[in-house]
């Protein structure tokens, strides 16, 4: 059946900061820019597609926890230095967990507090 979500929305509270924070993570996991819609810039990969929308001016979102998929751990390194670059907060330099063999991932908290998640289940100590 493959992956299991299409497309995701985050809605964000500064657009601009936002994206640019997004930008810098998903070039480095192969995500390429698409659509602009007014304040809601598509970021696309060959089987999925996530939206940083402008949040409605009353609205404050719930931050979430979300992880995308990387190809390997060096990629991984790369996502995690381009988010603090960006704009990001450290919540998790690179390196392996304890959540199962193979779990290697790092994590950064986006401007509105997401924490985003760079992710691969095949680690092996290099």
């Amino acid at each position: 059946m493959g992956l299991m979500i299409d497309h995701l929305g985050i809605p964000v509270t500064d657009f601009d900061a936002s994206n640019k924070f997004y930008k810098a993570i998903f070039a480095t996991l192969g995500y390429r820019e698409g659509s602009l819609y007014g304040k809601a810039q598509q970021f696309a990969s060959d089987s999925d597609s996530v939206w940083v929308e402008q949040a409605a001016p009353d609205q404050r979102p719930t931050p979430r926890h979300i992880a995308f998929r990387a190809t390997d751990a060096e990629q991984i390194r790369r996502f995690y230095q381009a988010g603090l670059a960006a704009g990001g907060t450290d919540n998790g330099a690179p390196g392996p967990r304890n959540y199962h063999q193979g779990y290697y991932a790092a994590f950064v908290l986006d401007p509105d507090g997401n924490n985003i998640e760079a992710v691969i289940h095949d680690y092996r100590a290099e």
